[in-house]
Formats: C-alpha cells, sequence, structure tokens
C-alpha cells in the first residue's frame, strides 16, 4: 500500500524504519516544522524528518494540518493510509478524510486507559504494573477511534519512562507494521474502545516535575522516573535549581521531608516515609554528577534541605 507516515520525535523513528524495510511504500512523511535547537538555535530537523531525508523520501513540514497547500499535495499522493507516531498536531477532519483507509495511530498505552500526551509517564507515575501499546483508527474525539491491535509490557520498578518509551517504541514498530499489513490484506478489523476503564495523561510541564519531599517516599521515587527524562525532575536549593536523577530507597537513617543527610559514599534525602538516596544531581551552570560530588562541592550543612 501507499503510505504517508507521520511523526516528529526519536520515539516515532523504529516505526518509521520498520514501514520502510515492510513491503508497503512510504511515499511522503510529515513531521513537524525544523525547529532552533541547541546552543545556537539552529532549525533542526526532526529525528523523523532526517530519516525521510536518508531516504530521499518527500517531507511536508506543515504548520498545521489544516493547511490548504499540505491537504492538497496529500491527496495528489493518493495515500492508501497514513500511519502516524507521535505526530504533534491534532488532525482535522479534512485530513482524516483524505487516505482510502483513513490514519491509524500507534500510541503509547492499552486503550482505553491513558489517552493523551503522556501516557507512559503517567502509567508510571501511577505505578501501573503493566502498559502496552495500540493501534487504533484517529477520530475527531482524543485517542478515543476504535482499535486494531495491542501488546502489553510489564512496567520494572526502575524504569524511568524513557526506558520504558524505548521499549514500547521499539515493540510498537512491530505492532503497527501487522496493522498495516492487515489492513492491506483485509485480514483486520477495528473494534470500538469500551467505555469503561477510561483515564487522560495530559502533557506534563516543567511545574509538574518539581518534587514534593512531603510525599511518601514511593511517590516521590515514582514522580521522579516518570519524568525522567523529560521534562527532569527538579527540587530547589539554597534558593537554586537542582536538576534530579532517579533515587533509591535508603535504610538508616531518619530525616526530615527534603532534609539531607551527607554521609561519605552516599546522600540521603528525607520523604514522609523512608529516606531516598540520591543519584545524580545537576546544579544551575554545572554539568550533571554523582550526588556526593555534589555534596562535596556544595559543602552542605547540617539540616540543610531540598524544597
Amino acid at each position: 500500500m501507499r503510505l504517508v507516515f507521520a511523526g516528529t520525535p526519536e520515539v516515532a523513528v523504529p516505526s518509521l524504519r520498520a514501514l520502510l524495510a515492510s513491503d508497503h511504500e512510504v511515499v511522503a512523511v510529515v513531521t513537524r516544522p525544523d525547529a532552533p535547537a541547541g546552543r545556537g538555535r539552529k532549525l533542526m530537523r526532526s529525528p523523523v524528518g532526517e530519516l525521510a531525508d536518508e531516504h530521499g523520501i518527500e517531507v511536508l513540514t506543515p504548520a498545521k494540518a489544516s493547511d490548504k497547500v499540505f491537504q492538497a499535495r496529500l491527496r495528489e499522493l493518493e495515500p492508501d493510509v497514513c500511519p502516524v507516531v507521535a505526530y504533534g498536531a491534532l488532525l482535522p477532519q479534512s485530513a482524516l478524510d483524505i487516505p482510502r483507509l483513513g490514519w491509524v495511530n500507534l500510541h503509547f498505552s492499552v486503550l482505553p486507559a491513558w489517552r493523551g500526551a503522556a501516557p507512559v509517564q503517567a502509567a508510571v507515575y501511577h505505578g501501573d504494573e503493566i502498559t502496552g501499546a495500540s493501534t487504533f483508527r484517529i477520530v475527531k474525539e482524543l485517542d478515543a477511534g476504535p482499535v486494531f491491535g495491542v501488546l502489553t509490557e510489564p512496567i520494572r520498578p526502575d524504569d524511568t519512562a524513557g526506558a520504558l518509551l524505548d521499549r514500547l517504541a521499539e515493540a510498537g514498530a512491530g505492532l503497527l507494521v501487522s496493522t498495516v499489513d492487515g489492513l492491506a490484506n483485509g485480514g483486520i478489523a477495528a473494534v470500538e474502545q469500551p467505555a469503561e476503564g477510561v483515564s487522560y495523561a495530559p502533557k506534563i510541564s516543567v511545574d509538574d516535575a518539581k518534587v514534593d519531599f512531603t510525599l511518601p517516599g514511593l511517590a516521590v521515587d515514582r514522580r521522579i522516573r516518570a519524568v525522567t527524562p523529560e521534562p527532569g525532575a527538579w527540587a530547589e536549593f539554597r534558593g537554586e535549581r537542582v536538576k534530579l536523577g532517579p533515587m533509591t530507597r535508603a535504610e538508616g537513617v531518619e530525616a526530615a521531608p527534603g532534609e539531607l543527610v551527607v554521609e561519605r559514599k552516599r546522600v540521603l534525602v528525607g520523604t514522609a516515609t523512608w529516606p531516598l538516596k540520591l543519584g545524580e544531581v545537576q546544579a544551575q551552570g554545572k554539568k550533571r554528577m554523582q550526588a556526593t560530588d555534589w555534596a562535596r562541592g556544595s559543602r552542605i550543612e547540617a539540616g540543610e534541605r531540598l524544597t
């Protein structure tokens, strides 16, 4: 079949690679416009756009999917189906109506759980033991279309959202190709999502990633892992923001919420329950480093806290 793939970040690259290696023809890619990045703030192509360029595939970068010029070109390409992975923009009905078999999205949850922009982060934060990925036909309502296929993936105790998403991106690529294969041979049918079990995972902001050490240690641990690597956990120390990597449970010390306890080989921080051992820390204007090195350089005094 003729495919127009829509996606933007690195997490979408495994799916595009898998489709390029399939029996189908990727005739074009739709991705978000080039954006400034790095210290020089130079305009950079998205990871999906870069891969398309490497394969000599036409790249479409509309500011909005409602753009008439974009939609006219999409009609000219005559796609049978448009696979989508983390494209990052809303698709109006006028665009949804163009491909013969619609737009098929790979979403990183077992729908109808965790519809929205941050399903993996939500699954980690809420302590889910199992998550997965789903392919579904895009409709106007957010992530509510009928489902073609599902896979499941256990969430490990030390999983960050980034590590879990990497696994789902690789496994999900195979699910997306299988779905497109099924559409091509007529061997797959979409099933409406149940009305029960719907939950939502809105985009996580930088403010959402601030760590609240007055919460129980389990909740603090989950929050940090859920926002690693993006947008990144943080707290304040001496009035300045410090970024925090994943932590582990510690024993043998009592500490008030946020209180820092510096030992020779470890740095602990208190929560509402048990303390946590700090992993990596990054102070403003500094490189990421082990907590012991940060504590040594900061000369932390007894009773000082992360807030």
